[in-house]
């Protein structure tokens, strides 16, 4: 059966605490969150943060992943994604075997065509689509890389293998997005392609951030710059170059360091006034409005809910901005609004969410935690509260 209410990030909190025999005011000395909040929490009336998540599964010593509780496998497998899964996690896997003999590759024009379609399909929030194809496409160009072995060839590779890991992090396979990320390294190097690699290094800083572990992260985003550095001055070296910075200023609010996360939030403004917006350079959708979007994200992590929110309003979002980042950032502000007490406006963020990306919304673990907040005011929601809560499974 799909999650419950009872499911919720809070709940396991609750249960791991209580297998290691600790109190909630045990806990909250151990891992540097507040009581009130830890209360808060495991009784579901507030979403769990991402830090928090963080610091209370350090101070468990369990993964995050084994308090999130993704993926949702019953979810995938109504929507019929779980099995577009085991494909991709093949085609990851023969990586150095050679070309296939029975795979005639198209043209490197034609995969180069085919690597920023599946891309583009990603940011759209077609998760089914481009995980369906996405096999296919990483056997072709593997053929083409060792046939070719050009430079060309490999970095159309090292781009299929990009979007493996784009499309299992969204799914909740952890374990599968880091492979993608070994691999694109792999076939970056055999590229000489150093924007590549630096990529690949801010890529596997959002792991790490994701997992807490906000020390790694850091050294990663420092590996990255450096890779950037042997890059040829342009336009692509700086978008990664102010992605990279973006990266690090939210490691560094998820640490609290709130001077750190400002000193890279206008490092990499000043590079965005240079770059304006650049959506589809390597699909980062760097820009002033990714670094406004990140200055939203930095407040929320330091727990300024109220200067978030402020942030959030004063932001127009571009029209053909990438649904996977709007629905992200409405995910982000409706968290803050939660905190707020701005319930209405909270499940109406939700909401906008769902409606640029439901694939995404629908398995995004915030927008799964801000619902179990809501639910506790379900007095004061709006009927179609209910029927939001069916699509997630809930």
């Amino acid at each position: 059966m799909p999650q419950g209410i009872e499911e919720h990030t809070g709940a396991r909190i609750a249960r791991v605490r209580k297998s290691r025999h600790l109190t909630q005011r045990e806990l909250a000395d151990k891992s540097h969150v507040s009581y009130s909040t830890i209360t808060k929490v495991e009784q579901g009336n507030m979403p769990a943060s991402p830090s928090v998540t963080g610091a209370l599964a350090r101070a468990l010593s369990v993964p995050v992943s084994d308090l999130t509780g993704q993926p949702y496998i019953e979810e995938l497998r109504h929507d019929q994604l779980d099995g577009l899964i085991q494909p991709i996690r093949e085609a990851l896997d023969v990586y150095d075997l050679g070309p296939d003999p029975e795979v005639a590759p198209r043209t490197l024009d034609a995969l180069r065509s085919d690597t920023e379609r599946l891309c583009s399909l990603v940011r759209a929030t077609d998760l089914k689509t481009a995980a369906a194809e996405l096999p296919g496409l990483i056997h072709e160009a593997t053929a083409a890389a060792y046939t070719e072995g050009t430079d060309r060839a490999w970095q159309i590779l090292a781009s299929a293998y990009r979007t493996a890991y784009d499309v299992t992090t969204k799914l909740g396979y952890s374990d599968l997005c880091t492979v993608a990320l070994d691999r694109v390294e792999w076939a970056a190097q055999r590229g000489s392609d150093p924007v590549l690699s630096g990529m690949r290094q801010y890529m596997r800083a959002l792991v790490y951030l994701r997992a807490a572990q906000y020390g790694t992260g850091h050294r990663l985003i420092r590996m990255g710059l450096s890779a950037m550095e042997q890059a040829a001055p342009g336009r692509e070296r700086d978008v990664v170059t102010g992605q990279l910075h973006l990266g690090a200023a939210v490691l560094a609010a998820r640490s609290k360091d709130g001077d750190a996360a400002d000193g890279h939030l206008a490092e990499a403004e000043r590079i965005a006034k240079r770059t304006g917006e650049a959506i589809e350079t390597h699909w980062l959708a760097f820009g002033p409005t990714n670094v406004g979007v990140h200055k939203v994200s930095s407040l929320a992590e330091r727990d300024m809910y109220p200067e978030a929110v402020a942030a959030a309003e004063g932001l127009t979002l571009p029209d053909d901005w990438p649904p996977s980042r709007m629905a992200h950032h409405y995910a982000e502000v409706a968290r803050a609004q939660l905190w707020m007490g701005r319930t209405k406006d909270s499940f109406g963020s939700l909401q906008k969410a769902r409606k640029v990306a439901p694939q995404q919304t629908r398995y995004h673990p915030l927008v799964r935690e801000t619902y179990v907040g809501l639910a506790h005011a379900r007095r004061s929601m709006p009927e179609t509260f209910t029927g939001f809560g069916a699509w997630l499974g809930r």
